[in-house]
């Protein structure tokens, strides 16, 4: 068994072998949407794997790479402690496309000016482009971006052509085609910016010379290699929470190792209603995974007493689900790994993948897991994003009413109890939540809905109730709408429906007087509440 759980990007697995197929590389520097920009290359059939900021030029000439992408970041270009790039890499001849932060290092590095920005410019902005060149070829004059930045390129380097521009920033965007180098000033990758998707095809397809030949099938046999060759002839534990992600990484371990694995799912006592049961039939009778049960409900909430942090909650979880596993290895005969579904939006808001980007939040099976660990993890699917996993199912022949399911978090409900968990809030919080999914099911709003929940509120209520005054809990509902999970806009449910399923609530759980509904999108926001 591994000694140490260092950086949770120290434990994904290197590739077996480079990839026989063409690849675009993104350099990380430190933007919350790097890997989101790796989907979008994705999204277009081309592989796409994301590199550390500080790679030199070698290591990418021998990645032979067909398109390099550099990210945005959250620094100046001018602090001494901010990302660098290796100028050498522009030399490599290879196409490169900087987006805001990237852009400003290539314009600087290639003898431009970056000046701070005498208005900072953040959100929704209008620009007009130059529909001759390559980057903006095809699409209309005037496009609508998502721009967010504070310094700014006011000269380009000799040899670009500026191609993008708004009132406040002149140089939005700037090309030279000849060597294959662009920046842009804002965000592609984003929903924000409606034709960004073909401005990136025009990069790929335009100038990278990409001939589409990457899907998803082709992850499932790297991954299965991957995995083959991390573990050998070693015993493997998966921590299968029901869910998507935990089902489809488990199927995906059981291709590449078969019996050697076995699933084990923690009853944490902070389930939803009757999910222990679902488990136990869906998984054991669909996946063809053996399923082992441990019953750890009292454990965790005697754990979890007093604790009203949610970080200490998130890392409370963490531990006892890690004891748990020990204790089922050892039961089982000894295993030296544990399969975890963790996905990137649970990684870039726990830790830094690849780069320097921010923490908003550890979850219980990223940046919660304790220090000394004692499995080696797999994570094959910490790279993907929720739509990605769902087509990966697909792929591996998972049903779609597994496949369908909302997530649900790692830590279950404790995040859903702002403050103290006791077996008692629970319970109101199990029965308010059936109500609300129920209903979604009921009216056919579930699909439409990417992820709804319901969440205990640390207040009290005066309410009316049979002609008798009450003092009881709120909860407040909350429902959005999203593909990738790292943006998400709440859902303009009908009024009628979310009245009731208020009365519902307020009429069927004991100890609630008082429901709310969470219009709030994310950014800023998260979308659970802990």
């Amino acid at each position: 068994m591994s000694q140490k759980h260092q950086s949770a990007a120290a434990q994904t697995p290197a590739p077996a072998a480079a990839p026989q197929h063409q690849t675009v590389l993104v350099l990380d520097f430190g933007g919350q949407y790097t890997q989101l920009i790796a989907r979008r290359v994705r999204e277009h059939r081309v592989y796409c794997e994301i590199r550390p900021h500080d790679v030199s030029a070698a290591e990418i000439a021998a990645a032979a790479p067909i398109g390099l992408i550099l990210s945005g970041g959250p620094q100046s270009v001018y602090d001494e402690a901010g990302p660098q790039l290796d100028p050498e890499i522009l030399g490599l001849g290879v196409p490169v496309l900087g987006i805001c932060y990237g852009m400003q290092l290539m314009a600087l590095a290639l003898g431009g000016r970056v000046e701070p920005a005498s208005e900072r410019e953040y959100g929704r902005t209008a620009i007009s482009v130059d529909p001759d060149s390559v980057f903006f070829g095809g699409l209309a004059d005037e496009q609508q971006v998502w721009m967010s930045h504070g310094d700014r390129v006011t000269a380009a380097p000799a040899g670009f052509a500026v191609t993008a521009s708004t009132d406040n920033a002149p140089t939005v965007a700037i090309e030279d085609p000849e060597r294959g180098l662009f920046g842009i000033q804002f965000h592609p990758e984003v929903t924000h910016t409606p034709h960004g998707s073909e401005m990136l095809r025009n990069f790929l397809y335009g100038r990278c010379g990409a001939s589409g030949e990457w899907q998803m099938s082709s992850y499932v046999d790297e991954a299965v290699a991957r995995i083959r060759e991390q573990v050998g002839s070693r015993r493997v534990l998966c921590a299968l929470s029901g869910g998507v992600d935990s089902s489809v990484a488990a199927t995906l371990v059981e291709r590449a190792i078969g019996d050697q694995l076995t699933a084990v799912f923690v009853d944490n006592g902070v389930l939803r209603k009757g999910e222990r049961e679902q488990v136990e039939h869906s998984l054991t009778q669909g996946l063809g995974v053996p399923v082992v049960v441990a019953d750890a409900r009292r454990r965790f909430l005697d754990a979890l007493a007093g604790v009203t942090d949610p970080e200490a909650k998130r890392k409370t979880i963490g531990r006892v689900f890690i004891d748990v596993f020990k204790e089922e290895a050892a039961r089982l005969g000894g295993a030296d790994f544990l399969v975890q579904g963790t996905l990137y939006p649970d990684v870039i808001e726990s830790v830094s993948v690849k780069g320097p980007s921010a923490t908003i939040k550890t979850h219980h099976n990223v940046g919660g897991l304790p220090e000394e660990l004692g499995f080696e993890l797999i994570e094959p699917l910490r790279m993907l994003f929720k739509d990605e996993v769902r087509q990966l199912g697909r792929e591996l022949g998972i049903g779609e009413e597994l496949i369908g399911r909302h997530p649900f978090p790692g830590p279950g409900l404790a995040v859903r109890i702002l403050g103290e968990v006791t077996a008692e809030r629970v319970a109101m919080l199990q029965e308010a939540d059936a109500i609300f999914v129920d209903e979604l099911r009921a009216e056919g709003l579930y699909d439409r809905v990417a992820q709804a929940l319901v969440v205990l509120l640390p207040v009290r209520s005066v309410g009316v109730m049979g002609d008798g005054r009450t003092y009881e809990n709120a909860v407040a509902l909350r429902a959005v709408e999203t593909t990738d999970f790292m943006t998400a806009d709440w859902s303009q449910l009908p009024h009628a429906f979310l009245g009731r399923v208020a009365g519902r609530i307020v009429n069927e759980v004991q100890g609630v007087n008082r429901v709310v509904y969470d219009i709030t999108s994310k950014p800023p926001g998260t979308i659970e509440w802990e």
